[in-house]
């Protein structure tokens, strides 16, 4: 058989050892994805689409109506200064970011992120024969130093990854911290490429500014959001993907010779999401409130420590008073307590922390955490 090129099969695979479906009886605290269902108006519509019949090809950046929504969404909500024509609705928001890895990197180039980063961010850079430059965050607060970003830079730099709320600490950056990084990104003329998927789900008094709404950031800013967290859409496969239109017209046919669009029955629903935020604001009311019963409930175990997440649905909990590394911790949970969570002890950054999710049900966080505070009382 010929050979597959080794930085394919080098690579990794992310959370996914963590994320598959555990036996059964395990609790599961793991999976980036709200427990809700996609609101009816949204399920309705697509369902419509099905049965008149939209099932054949279309436009493949999306259907003009569906580009608008979310153009107007992304000025209106977050003053991204992006054309109708600058945006590209995607299979998930995971092809945006793809989409933006091939616009901003080529072989031998080095995408600098922040660490500990989504795995994915990670494994992308590689897919393009890139290099990967992880910068660690400060701890507790797990937000950048702007010093240790530009000590990064060198000539080889091509772009700069952002992902604020952050994946999978938490954090959201500041408005300080976002100006900084586009000065940085201007200063040595450098994509900036901006998971935004969480932004809508902030739960400190940070003002979420988006790096394509600060002056000199846009022309060098591709923007990926959608509706997957916000609308309960993870199986949904919808991403967005925003740029300076003559960037969006190369990702147009890229997409056009991969792909060609998303479902067609897909995008009335997807429009529908655009223009539909009030059930986002219920859902907001729901993670709160988990937040705080997740955070409650590990106050209780004194061995455990949690950062406070100040936007997405993740909590890093620092395990090194076990005694354990995290991937022992998460092993020895699934085997013994009976509780799956993600370690993050192969990312740089992410030693001696696992990952929970808040996203979960009520009572699967109570008997989650329970089961993790009877098991660590034992030992």
């Amino acid at each position: 058989m010929p050979n597959i090129p080794d930085h394919l099969v080098n690579l990794k695979g992310g959370f996914k050892a963590f994320l598959s479906p555990p036996p059964e009886g395990v609790v599961r605290l793991t999976v980036g994805e709200p427990a809700f269902d996609t609101p009816s108006a949204i399920s309705e519509a697509a369902i419509k689409a099905i049965r008149e019949g939209d099932t054949h090809y279309t436009r493949g950046e999306g259907r003009e109506s569906l580009c608008s929504s979310w153009a107007s969404y992304l000025r209106e909500r977050w003053s991204i200064p992006v054309q109708d024509d600058g945006i590209v609705v995607t299979p998930g928001a995971k092809q945006a970011l793809l989409y933006a890895m091939m616009v901003a990197a080529e072989p031998g180039d080095e995408v600098i992120l922040m660490a500990p980063s989504w795995p994915t961010h990670v494994e992308q850079v590689e897919i393009m024969g890139a290099i990967p430059v992880l910068v660690k965050c400060q701890q507790p607060s797990f937000h950048p130093n702007l010093d240790d970003v530009a000590a990064a830079i060198t000539d080889r730099t091509s772009a700069i990854l952002i992902n604020s709320p952050n994946n999978p600490t938490g954090a959201v950056y500041t408005p300080e911290e976002m100006q900084g990084l586009v000065r940085l990104a201007i200063e040595h003329d450098l994509w900036i490429i901006s998971d935004e998927i969480y932004t809508e789900l902030i739960w400190n008094e940070t003002e979420h500014v988006a790096p394509a709404a600060i002056e000199g950031g846009f022309e060098r800013t591709l923007t990926v959001v959608g509706p997957s967290k916000t609308h309960a859409m993870t199986g949904w496969r919808v991403g967005i993907f925003a740029a300076p239109t003559p960037v969006a017209k190369v990702v147009g046919r890229l997409q056009g010779n991969t792909c060609s669009h998303i479902p067609a029955f897909l995008m009335s629903a997807a429009e529908v999401a655009a223009n539909n935020w009030d059930s986002v604001a219920e859902f907001r009311g729901d993670y709160i409130r988990r937040r705080a019963l997740m955070m409650d409930l590990l106050n209780e175990i004194p061995i455990l420590s949690a950062s406070e997440p100040e936007g997405a649905f993740y909590m890093m909990v620092d395990v090194t008073s076990t005694g354990m590394d995290a991937t022992t911790f998460a092993k020895r949970a699934m085997d013994e307590a009976k509780v799956q969570v993600i370690p993050l002890e192969s990312l740089p950054g992410g030693e001696g922390f696992v990952r929970l999710s808040y996203a979960a049900e009520d009572e699967v966080i109570k008997e989650g955490v329970k089961r993790l505070g009877a098991w660590l009382n034992s030992q």
